[in-house]
């Protein structure tokens, strides 16, 4: 398997002009090989801040699993990132991802997480996602999931459902070989936890992930839950 060079990071975008800047900010500040927005049809200035960055901001039809898809097929690197609009990476995380992808046994991996916001809860929140993500070797898209990008061709991209597509995908790429579990964090806004409330927020979460895993169709959960993400 080659030892992977060039990072492209792809960041799935709708409305989210209060926080892409920041993202894009921090983002070029690691000199990716590629930055790449894709916007799912915003009603705000997304394509906008995307496009002074530097970024090549695409368009798609609305949904993160198809926008990922999208994004992953006019990449150009050997390496995949999967970056949330309101997420930013900690400044070590390019080297990170190539020195983990040298070793032949990791497929892709994820970052730990921090949840930025005022709520006590929150930091114990972070802690038990990236405990559990640890023990399960499954991540979620707030975790900056990497893949090799030939295991990503070779997997079929994202599933294309509307929710559960990170989940989904990562049970699907730990039964293909290793991920690691990178422990420097991520810092992601905790914006939903705090404008739903966080314990109701945990319980909708984990609710959510119960009824996938337990065989409940992401169409089904998103009729009933609405956009959980």
């Amino acid at each position: 398997m080659n030892v992977p060079e060039r990072v492209s990071v792809i960041i799935p975008a709708l409305n989210e002009e209060k926080t892409i800047g920041a993202t894009l900010a921090a983002l070029t500040a690691l000199a990716p090989d590629e930055i790449i927005v894709v916007d799912g049809g915003s009603a705000d200035k997304t394509r906008e801040i995307g496009a002074q960055s530097g970024a090549t901001v695409l368009a798609a039809v609305r949904g993160r699993a198809r926008q990922m898809n999208r994004g992953a097929q006019e990449a150009t690197g050997d390496v995949l990132l999967f970056l949330h609009g309101d997420t930013r990476l900690p400044p070590t995380a390019l080297d990170e991802i190539v020195a983990a992808l040298k070793d032949p046994r990791y497929l892709g991996g994820r970052f730990d997480i921090e949840l930025e916001g005022e709520h006590w809860m929150l930091k114990i929140v972070g802690a038990l996602i990236n405990h559990r993500s640890r023990i399960t070797k499954v991540g979620t898209g707030d975790q900056a999931i990497f893949v090799r990008r030939e295991v990503f061709n070779r997997m079929g991209g994202f599933p294309d459902i509307p929710l559960m597509e990170d989940i989904a995908f990562c049970r699907d790429l730990k039964r293909l070989g290793g991920i690691a579990c990178l422990r420097s964090r991520v810092i992601t806004s905790a914006r939903r936890w705090e404008v739903e409330g966080v314990w109701r927020t945990i319980v909708k979460m984990w609710t959510l992930k119960f009824l996938y895993l337990a065989g409940v169709s992401p169409v089904t959960l998103k009729r009933f839950y609405g956009d959980a993400r």
